[in-house]
């Protein structure tokens, strides 16, 4: 149902590093930046795969603590992910496996952003053997 969404971040350039490699971890890129005449003279960028579906917003109030859940679309992925992540300066928030508690094939790993929001990638296919 929700066809994008979006953070503010208080350091375009760092933020997009982090995404750069974390998002390219699962296949997606900045698809899509706003022309600053349009944004009030701030930093806009879309990411995705095919389309910009999650979205940064330069802004000095970021408001962290925001959770955001990325699909991933095999259990690679989402190692990837979190491997891209920390070495593009985010903290772990919980490093990859499975999460039986939310279902047997929930796996998942989780990430602190350079603004404090808890990003994650996550496989809900059983693993192939």
């Amino acid at each position: 149902m929700i066809d994008h969404a979006g953070i503010n971040v208080s350091d375009w350039e760092k933020s997009k590093a982090f995404y750069d490699s974390a998002m390219g971890a699962l296949g997606a890129r900045l698809l899509m930046t706003v022309p600053e005449e349009h944004t009030g003279g701030v930093k806009v960028g879309g990411y995705g795969r095919e389309k910009p579906d999650f979205w940064l917003h330069e802004s000095k109030d970021t408001g962290p603590g925001r959770h955001y859940a990325f699909v991933a679309r095999n259990r690679a992925e989402v190692d990837a992910f979190y491997e891209a992540a920390m070495a593009s300066g985010g903290k772990d928030n919980g490093a990859p496996g499975i999460r039986a508690h939310y279902h047997p094939d929930y796996y998942g790993a989780f990430v602190i952003d350079p603004d404090g929001n808890n990003v994650e990638a996550v496989c809900h296919k059983p693993e192939r053997s």
